[in-house]
């Protein structure tokens, strides 16, 4: 019975530990450049980025909105308590002090309009006070104000309304051209990575290759020594190459794992998953035109938008300090208002509540501080301006030359490929020669760096050309191989 017990109590054990090796268990999975493109722009660090940069932009805008509607507010002060001793000047030149000992209550509802072609601001209130004093058999009274209509309207003076409705437009403009210029940057890390890993897979690879080619060859090296067929120099340069390719093997395995840590926390992959990337076998055929590439970066690019919002900036600057150079407001109120001890006589009859206010100030002698913060306004303006200009010609000439290498990069791709070709041939049939013994090691060993470079070439060629793909569709904000706007639902993406 106890041995029954035992073999029962070792099957669940094992069963049991195969579970957990079967849990904590890597999983394979192979990943495509499409698929790491759509995580990497669903869940990377640098998308949510992207998105929030977005969403601060779209609230600041709504903020901006907001500011040109009505706005309805209610303030209040329920109650106030008063109790104290304030100074008095009596009719004979003396002071005494005087108790305050009263109860009192208000509240204003007001609705206020900006006025955006002139820069002022209109309010229509209505508001009601209370007061109650508490020494004595004093009456309570009431104030009422049921309407009144407000108007503050500075002269002169800058409007900023105004020009926050000619700036913040594009600044949310640009904003959303940024945001999809953006993603398609995570796009292009993404293909930085993948690539990597891609590069390092195949180093692997082929230094897994290697090791056994060189072992073979080191093989059979001993047996044609022993034969007498070939020299003992050439057993040892075979030896030192079976060292060497374990060697390589072991860093190349190194920098697979590195790379692959790195797209795993792009991604935001679990840590077990290791990802086998697929070379990608499809690539869109696109020839590039200089003006057509430009036209589109210049219409679609945040970099248009950035250029047309810093210029209007640094004009609202000097009309800022002109306006600053004198300075006049108007202040001006119509309305009803009535008081009583009752609640209700407060409202009725009512009398007529106007006031009228215009302030200003004039410098006269400022020695120039103000008429010098406009020639400095204006100064910052013109070197702005000689600096957009130069934006422009450089983003111009980074758009000839990323326009050039794209197209030239199709051909380079095509040389890799064949190139790539040729090279593992050519090393595949100087194997054979050297099993027969007609070259040398040396010979060998180059056509084996030959093989090794060109097959890396041509991977690195081709993460050049979906580099400067996605840094055309970066620019320019156009899928080429649609012929289609890269848009997005931009309210869909900010409440999602």
């Amino acid at each position: 019975m106890k041995q029954i017990n035992y073999l029962l109590f070792l099957l669940f054990s094992l069963i049991n530990g195969a579970a957990v090796v079967a849990q904590t268990a890597v999983r394979q999975r192979s990943i495509t450049l499409d698929e790491t493109i759509s995580l990497a722009r669903s869940q990377s660090v640098d998308a949510a980025v992207a998105l929030n940069e977005l969403k601060k932009a779209y609230w600041e805008y709504r903020t901006f909105r907001a500011d040109l509607l009505p706005e309805m507010s209610l303030s209040a002060i329920a109650p106030s308590y008063n109790k104290s001793y304030n100074s008095y000047q009596q009719n004979d030149g003396s002071y005494t002090f005087l108790r305050n000992n009263h109860l009192g209550m208000n509240g204003t509802l007001s609705i206020d309009q900006n006025i955006w072609f002139t820069g002022g601001k209109l309010s229509l209130t209505t508001s009601l006070d209370y007061m109650k004093q508490l020494d004595g058999e004093k009456p309570e009274r009431f104030m009422s104000v049921p309407v009144a209509l407000t108007l503050t309207q500075p002269v002169f003076g800058v409007n900023q309304i105004k020009w926050n409705r000619r700036i913040e437009p594009v600044r949310y403009e640009e904003a959303k051209a940024s945001f999809l210029s953006a993603t398609e940057n995570v796009t292009m890390t993404a293909i930085n990575h993948f690539f990597n890993l891609l590069l390092a897979k195949e180093k692997v690879h082929i230094a897994e290759q290697n090791l056994r080619n060189a072992e073979k060859l080191y093989e059979v090296a001993k047996a044609k020594r022993a034969m007498g067929q070939i020299s003992e120099n050439d057993v040892l340069q075979l030896e030192l190459n079976v060292l060497e390719a374990r060697s390589t093997l072991t860093d190349n395995e190194s920098v697979w794992k590195s790379q692959m840590f790195a797209l795993r926390s792009f991604l935001a992959l679990e840590p077990e998953e290791v990802l086998d990337p697929v070379l990608p076998d499809t690539l869109p055929e696109i020839t590039l035109l200089y003006d057509d590439v430009l036209n589109k970066a210049l219409a679609n690019n945040s970099f248009a938008k950035n250029i047309r919002r810093r210029q209007l900036e640094a004009d609202y600057e000097v009309a800022k300090a002109k306006g600053e150079r004198r300075q006049i407001s108007l202040f001006a109120q119509v309305g009803l208002t009535g008081t009583d001890r009752n609640f209700g006589g407060a409202y009725h009859p009512l009398k007529d509540n106007q006031v009228v206010e215009v302030g200003f100030r004039i410098p006269l002698v400022d020695w120039g501080k103000r008429r010098g913060k406009v020639k400095v306004a204006e100064s910052n303006r013109e070197v702005t301006a000689s600096r957009l200009r130069q934006e422009e010609i450089n983003f111009q000439q980074d758009i000839f030359i990323l326009v050039e290498h794209f197209n030239n990069q199709q051909q380079q791709l095509q040389l890799a490929d064949a190139a790539d070709r040729i090279a593992q041939k050519r090393y595949h049939t100087n194997v054979e020669t050297f099993m027969i013994g007609k070259i040398s090691t040396l010979d060998l060993n180059d056509s084996q760096t030959r093989k090794d470079e060109a097959r890396q070439k041509h991977i690195n060629e081709l993460f050049y050309y979906w580099h400067y793909y996605y840094q055309v569709r970066s620019l320019t904000l156009w899928d080429f191989a649609r012929q289609t706007n890269i848009d997005a639902d931009f309210e869909d993406i900010i409440h999602r």
